[in-house]
């Protein structure tokens, strides 16, 4: 028996628990900003599942923690192998598809889609090529001193402005198949999280971000927007600025997110307010 077929005959897959996670701390370890979005379910849940929204499998050779995968809403691999990949494909099949989408690194999402497209296709859309950037400095350029936390009596001024940047980057209205009132629910917990940023003039927002996945190393930015009359104006860099210097100084070192590859112009806001890119993730839609 080869090293490979011994390997293959000593693995095996299982949910794992909550005494499982130091070994899973290796794992999301190895790449933090990778591994963000899957350490903020795990910490923020203490891994119960109930708690999560999801279950976290883990592949093993032999007794060791090989791969990763968080199902919830979304797959979101961790640290692949094609063995694991080849497993997590199999057992989602028996499951059946529950989630939304397919989130990761884009040569493990590729592989575990190529697996489960001939039974959970087609998707909705593949987005193949979504630059991961990062800001681990300081910001190139001088922060929007007008972008602040939103305040919690500000949420019908924001509410807008996220289902319009959901809407235009999704393709669907974020309540689509769910209540305005669930929708509020969860955009007022990120306001009161101290999770929202935004610039607004004469009660509209102009400018919005929101920090979504946490971990003790980093954190993700999410639903940056502007208001379509104001762009092309420069806002986008200095206030992107603004969100990362109040994220590393609250809440983790390392700013992160990832974009569209066909979405030049905030490419290159990123860029200028001093993100660069660290890695490649992909994204299946349902």
């Amino acid at each position: 028996m080869t090293t490979d077929e011994h390997a293959l005959a000593t693995s095996s897959l299982r949910e794992l628990t909550p005494t499982d996670l130091p070994h899973l701390q290796q794992l999301l370890d190895r790449d933090p900003v990778r591994h963000c979005f899957v350490a903020h379910r795990v910490h923020a849940s203490a891994m119960q599942s109930w708690r999560m929204g999801g279950q976290v499998w883990g592949w093993f050779e032999g007794e060791r923690l090989v791969s990763a995968m968080y199902n919830g809403a979304n797959l979101v691999p961790v640290e692949a192998t094609e063995a694991a990949l080849f497993a997590f494909a199999d057992r989602s099949r028996k499951f059946g598809r529950r989630c939304s989408s397919i989130v990761g690194p884009a040569d493990e999402v590729a592989e575990l889609w190529r697996l489960l497209a001939p039974s959970w296709g087609p998707a909705r859309d593949e987005r193949t090529n979504q630059p991961v950037m990062a800001l681990t400095k300081a910001p190139s350029v001088e922060p929007d001193p007008l972008v602040r936390l939103v305040r919690e009596d500000e949420l019908d001024i924001l509410m807008p402005a996220c289902i319009d940047m959901f809407t235009e980057e999704v393709g669907i209205s974020p309540i689509h198949g769910e209540s305005m009132n669930v929708y509020r629910a969860r955009i007022a917990d990120v306001i009161r999280s101290g999770r929202a940023l935004a610039r607004i003039e004469d009660g509209r927002v102009v400018f919005k971000a929101e920090i979504g996945a946490v971990s003790a190393q980093a954190c993700q930015v999410q639903g940056v927007w502007i208001d379509p009359q104001m762009r092309g104006l420069g806002m986008a860099a200095p206030g992107m600025a603004a969100v990362a210097n109040y994220a590393q100084t609250h809440i983790a070192p390392a700013v992160s997110l990832y974009v569209n590859d066909y979405n030049t112009s905030a490419r290159r806001a990123y860029l200028r307010a001093g993100f660069t890119q660290t890695d490649t993730f992909a994204s299946i839609l349902f």
